[in-house]
């Protein structure tokens, strides 16, 4: 069944009113979603909000951003209260629920580019410290499920690793501290088996990597272990569609990022142009219903009755499409 579902991030700063949309929504015909408010300042953020997860590596916050620090402080106490009121706020909401449920954590290298360390370099610079971070959101992340599994014993967890910053790893394209030169790129076979380690602590949940960028690396993924790949589909070359293509044929799914996030726009475009994308790489029309339909990347720039519109539109285009899989 062809499902909708959002990529995470959603306008407002009341958990439990955006927990309680979002049930309404999708709960009974798509994939519902743990939302991330980072209208509400630092710590709630996706950094600070990855950060929260990590075993024994304090982060504070400093005017350049996250930072590894010796010990636990009030920036890290926000962080993971925001994070233990939405799950309060989750528990709530989908009490009896029964269904899929999807949540969201920080990939390893987005952390590693991300948080820096005491003299202010990235973390992505210093392979042991970058290793660390690898090993203590593995753990962390698997902490995490096992506390919503607790709250909601009836869910089936889908975990989604953001991974907005993996290209620029790859590519070497990160500016240093001082911003005079690149971070140099990181091995693909370095970067793989960092991914796959946190993919292996969460493999019994349907892993799905979700990047923005256009440049993301859909076959390092695969390699990895992720069984989904959340992206924005709009304006892809055929190349990259073609990729798409041998991942779909392979068990992967698509969590298409078919809707713009400036505006709401209307179903039947979306609809139509990622038909006629299908179509045009040769993919079956029955496999229309193995895809779940989001926006291209988070919401948390739209109003509440936007992001509410949204996902309306998401689950119009799912619905759609879904009728064509069985035409």
């Amino acid at each position: 069944m062809t499902r909708a579902s959002g990529v995470g991030s959603w306008p407002g700063t009341d958990p439990g009113e955006a927990n309680g949309t979002i049930r309404n929504l999708l709960a009974e015909n798509g994939l519902p979603f743990l939302p991330e408010l980072p209208a509400r300042g630092p710590g709630a953020e996706l950094i600070g909000r990855g950060a929260a997860l990590l075993l024994d590596l304090p982060v504070e916050l400093t005017p350049s951003g996250w930072r590894h620090t010796d010990a636990p402080g009030r920036d890290l106490s926000r962080a993971r209260g925001y994070l233990a009121n939405d799950l309060d706020a989750l528990a709530e909401a989908y009490d009896g629920y029964g269904g899929d449920l999807k949540v969201q954590v920080t990939g390893p290298w987005t952390l590693a580019a991300s948080v820096e360390l005491p003299r202010g370099e990235r973390t992505l610079t210093d392979p042991g410290a970058t290793a660390d971070i690898i090993a203590s959101l593995a753990e962390g992340v698997r902490r995490h499920c096992a506390d919503v599994e607790r709250l909601l014993p009836g869910v089936k967890l889908v975990v989604q690793i953001d991974e907005p910053w993996l290209p620029a790893v790859l590519a070497g394209r990160l500016p240093t501290a001082s911003g005079y030169g690149r971070v140099r790129s990181v091995d693909p076979a370095i970067v793989e088996s960092g991914l796959r380690t946190v993919v292996s602590s969460v493999e019994d949940t349907r892993p799905v990597v979700h990047c923005c960028d256009r440049a993301i690396p859909l076959p390092l993924l695969r390699r990895a272990g992720v069984t989904g790949v959340s992206m924005a589909i709009t304006g892809l070359s055929a190349t990259v569609w073609e990729s798409i293509a041998a991942g779909v044929e392979d068990g992967l799914t698509l969590y298409a990022g078919a809707l713009p996030t400036d505006e709401v726009g209307d179903y039947q475009t979306a609809t139509t142009a990622l038909t006629r994308a299908w179509q045009a790489v040769g993919l079956e029309r029955a496999r229309l219903d193995d895809l779940v339909i989001t926006a291209a990347c988070g919401i948390p720039g739209l109003t509440i009755a936007q992001a509410r519109r949204a996902l309306q539109v998401a689950v119009d285009v799912a619905t759609a499409l879904g009728e064509q899989a069985h035409a």
